[in-house]
């Protein structure tokens, strides 16, 4: 017992070692799953693989199939649900579980940093959504009817058993999807037949027009132009189109019931809507009355916003336009788009008047259309009611010679291709052209100051457990050097020399801003080479397309201009859509061709919407399509001008 005898301080220390004793034995009694437990935790900061013991990968969670985007009118906001976690066979870790994107009804996905790579969601959903498309279609005519009244909530327009019969002869896919016709005219259901035609009779006056017509006994032909003088139909080239119209009615013109119509030869629409003018109109069309044109809501000029509903994002006050002269701030958050219609509205994507030459080339925007008239054009917006035909105009059956569009595997250069003329608007002084779509284009994509924000291929630290890649959080992106970013991946540059610009001083020194290539042929070995090319919008719509989604290569379309198949194709599985001021493209571009390089590529999928878009092009967008669709259209158009729209409807 001398230890009793020590001084205090020892007989405290045995105290702590006999405690410290105490301990060692209850922590060498837990198991060792608890003891792996206590030190497997880690920042979710570290550089670490989320492995378990002796290398084996983790099983916490399991990829889990992508939710389908659910129907927009349906709900403000969704979000998509993080994967389900299955038991920890080794409950040795905590894992963060991942976050959901939001999908908003204005065609956007707001990104979750924390969420995995929205675009595989996108393409994931895309397919299932073009695969139900293709499995619901319509077999027989008696099936077709009934869809159409389904749809609709009417008979379809007498001739529409001719329209299913050339239809089945001609191989037209898709026979149920043309929601763009009866969008483009269900106002007009609420406008009485002789209204409408007093309204075409004056509406056929109005300068830069020309109407198509036939009757019983003669074929379609152009029966009227308007134009101030001789030489300004030549200058304007107005009848521009006429021909290739002709050229897709001939096969079903002695098919048509007679009709008079206007078309506008322009790339621009230039009807504007006002928005509760065409409220009322479809009102009265959805309880089957006709409205009173004296008693319409009068048309107030606030330019484009006319066009927008109060309160909508793109008419914040009541009685205001849009002030193009002071921009709103870029927009935090990456963000990409998941249904490319609706993304297409600038009254829900405001950012659309700012960087866009259809709107940005105007102070104001044109006064709206006290109502709403007939007229058809090569191409529209939401915000106008030209009504939208197909266009023959740089079209092509295929890719000649078939030898300049090389094999994917064959591709030789990964950079995205665009060569163009610096068309959309004037360019002096006194416009914003500097915000313009291809100006915009060209600018961000050859600047060597500052940095970029870029969606790297992921780390290792970005990855849930190893179970696949959407498990992977996507993370907030990483800065390079547009000095090494745009050479390495861009190949994007005007060609010849500045257009639409004066006085010449001014074309001298767009030239000090851009370098102008010598003109490209974009039919060319070259171009074929090019894995990756980008369609953007000039005057009006992208002509451009036809040609391209035709290759063998992914293209990367911007446009605010929806066109006649857009109900017809699916965004993501045939092209890659993206916003008109590019702010998506370099991080599509990266998901897809991988880092500076190449590491973390998706060149199989890039591969795969390519080859797919090709097929599309062969298959969707044929002259019987176009023809199939103007057959339609003139048949329902034939129906609305008739006053006896009852005993033109199909019976059979």
């Amino acid at each position: 017992m001398a230890w009793l005898t020590r001084p205090r301080r020892y007989r405290y220390r045995n105290q702590y070692l006999l405690m410290a004793l105490v301990v060692a034995v209850i922590l060498l009694s837990t198991t060792e799953t608890s003891f792996v437990s206590i030190f497997s935790w880690r920042s979710p900061f570290s550089f670490h693989t989320d492995l378990g013991l002796g290398g084996s990968p983790s099983l916490a969670l399991q990829p889990q199939p992508c939710l389908s985007v659910p129907q927009h009118e349906e709900t403000a906001v969704v979000r998509r649900l993080p994967p389900l976690q299955k038991p920890l066979s080794h409950p040795s870790k905590t894992i963060r579980p991942l976050g959901w994107h939001k999908y908003l009804p204005n065609g956007m996905l707001e990104m979750n940093p924390d969420g995995p790579h929205p675009i595989l969601e996108l393409i994931k959903n895309a397919e299932d959504k073009w695969q139900q498309k293709l499995e619901r279609a319509s077999r027989t005519l008696e099936e077709a009817v009934v869809e159409y009244k389904r749809r609709y909530k009417r008979a379809p327009p007498k001739g529409f058993d001719d329209w299913w019969k050339y239809v089945q002869e001609n191989n037209v896919q898709l026979p149920d999807e043309y929601d763009f016709i009866h969008r483009d005219l269900e106002p007009f259901w609420g406008v009485s037949p002789q209204d409408l035609l007093e309204i075409q009779e004056r509406q056929e006056d109005v300068t830069d027009s020309f109407t198509l017509g036939k009757n019983l006994t003669h074929r379609t032909d152009l029966v009227k132009v308007a134009y101030e003088n001789y030489e300004m139909l030549e200058q304007r080239n107005l009848l521009r189109g006429l021909d290739e119209i002709l050229d897709l009615l001939k096969p079903i013109e002695h098919l048509l019931p007679p009709f008079r119509a206007i078309f506008s030869p322009h790339d621009n629409p230039n009807l504007l809507t006002d928005y509760y003018v065409k409220k009322a109109l479809l009102d009265a069309a959805k309880e089957g009355k006709y409205v009173d044109l004296k008693q319409l809501p009068e048309a107030k000029h606030f330019g484009f916003a006319s066009a927008c509903p109060f309160d909508s994002p793109g008419r914040p006050v009541r009685d205001a336009p849009v002030d193009q002269f002071h921009r709103p701030p870029p927009r935090s958050g990456k963000s990409f788009i998941h249904d490319h219609r609706l993304s297409m509205d600038p009254c829900q994507n405001p950012s659309i008047f700012y960087n866009h030459a259809q709107y940005v080339a105007h102070d104001l925007g044109p006064k709206p259309q006290p109502v709403l008239a007939m007229q058809f054009a090569y191409c529209s917006t939401p915000l106008f009611h030209d009504l939208q035909t197909p266009s023959f105009i740089s079209w092509m059956d295929d890719v000649h010679p078939r030898e300049n569009d090389a094999e994917w595997e064959e591709k030789t250069d990964e950079r995205i291709l665009w060569r163009g003329r610096n068309t959309g608007m004037n360019h002096d002084k006194g416009t914003r052209w500097i915000y313009s779509q291809r100006i915009r284009l060209v600018r961000i994509t050859n600047e060597m100051n500052g940095t970029e924000r870029v969606l790297m291929p992921p780390r290792d630290s970005d990855f849930t457990e190893t179970g696949g890649e959407t498990t992977r959080r996507v993370g907030e992106g990483v800065d390079v050097k547009k000095s090494l970013l745009n050479p390495a991946i861009m190949d994007i540059s005007f060609t010849d020399k500045p257009v639409g610009c004066w006085p010449e001083a001014y074309c001298k020194y767009m030239k000090t801003l851009f370098e102008f290539k010598p003109d490209y042929d974009a039919h060319g070995r070259d171009a074929g080479n090019h894995k990756y090319l980008v369609d953007v919008d000039g005057n009006g719509w992208s002509s451009r397309f036809k040609r391209s989604i035709t290759t063998k290569s992914l293209v990367f379309k911007a446009t605010a201009y929806p066109e006649w198949w857009i109900d017809r194709i699916q965004p993501w599985v045939h092209y890659v859509p993206v916003q008109v001021d590019h702010s998506d493209l370099y991080d599509a571009y990266i998901f897809f061709r991988g880092g500076l390089y190449g590491e973390g590529n998706h060149d199989d999928l890039a591969k795969k919407i390519g080859y797919k878009g090709r097929e599309w092009s062969r298959t969707f967008w044929r002259k019987e399509d176009m023809t199939a669709y103007f057959f339609r259209m003139f048949l329902e158009y034939a129906r609305l001008m008739s006053l006896d729209r009852e005993g033109m409807s199909y019976t059979g």
